[in-house]
């Protein structure tokens, strides 16, 4: 799961020609879901949103009190848009939970918002549909979250899986140390003898 966080001075959603919701001063929240994510994700997302510390305290100090804290607004939008996977220049959104699942996961992570914090202070989007999302953002001051069980990059793992191959098959390749050390003593005692070691053995003499 990915979240945009952005602290605001205010943030709306408009619908059409109709106003949905919207906020004061607090956190305007993008959440894209995908379709790996799980409970532990909605845990974990919505811990880090409600304790960040992007507020000052009451004498100004910086980065310390959460929205809690202050007992700011928070609003939600759902965006399945974070979940893109570029191919060329082309978003891809397949790692995105599909619209049918999606909805009843995203008001699990509202509802996990609302018993966690005070009810009335979490609001939201319209799922689903095409929003106008005004946010004046306070700073401006903007955190990108990923649950630490979100997804991989299909394209950036089979990347990381062909290098690991690569460096298996180089290090079976590779001679030994305990070859390296008998071709270095078989070309000491014998001058005229041939080892593929023999560079190995010039660089050793090297001061």
């Amino acid at each position: 799961m990915r979240a945009i966080v952005q602290r605001v001075t205010k943030a709306s959603v408009t619908v059409g020609d109709e106003q949905v919701c919207s906020i004061g001063r607090g956190l305007c929240v993008l959440l894209g879901i995908s379709v790996e994510d799980t409970q532990k994700d909605v845990d974990y997302i919505v811990r880090k949103i409600l304790n960040l510390r992007l507020f000052e305290d009451e004498n100004g100090r910086a980065w310390s009190k959460s929205v809690m804290d202050r007992e700011l607004e928070v609003l939600c939008v759902s965006q399945f848009t974070l979940q893109c996977i570029l191919k060329g220049n082309k978003p891809d959104f397949h790692s995105a939970m599909p619209a049918e699942l999606a909805q009843p996961f995203y008001n699990n992570i509202l509802e996990n918002m609302r018993s966690t914090y005070k009810p009335e202070l979490i609001k939201d989007g319209k799922f689903g549909a095409y929003m106008q999302v005004h946010i004046q953002n306070d700073g401006p001051v903007t955190v990108e979250l990923t649950s630490p069980t979100g997804p991989t990059d299909p394209k950036q793992l089979s990347k990381q899986e062909k290098q690991q191959q690569r460096k298996e098959k180089t290090r079976s390749k590779a001679p030994s140390e305990s070859g390296r050390e008998k071709a270095a003593l078989r070309s000491r005692q014998d001058p005229n003898a041939s080892s593929g070691a023999e560079g190995d053995v010039s660089s050793e003499r090297e001061p």
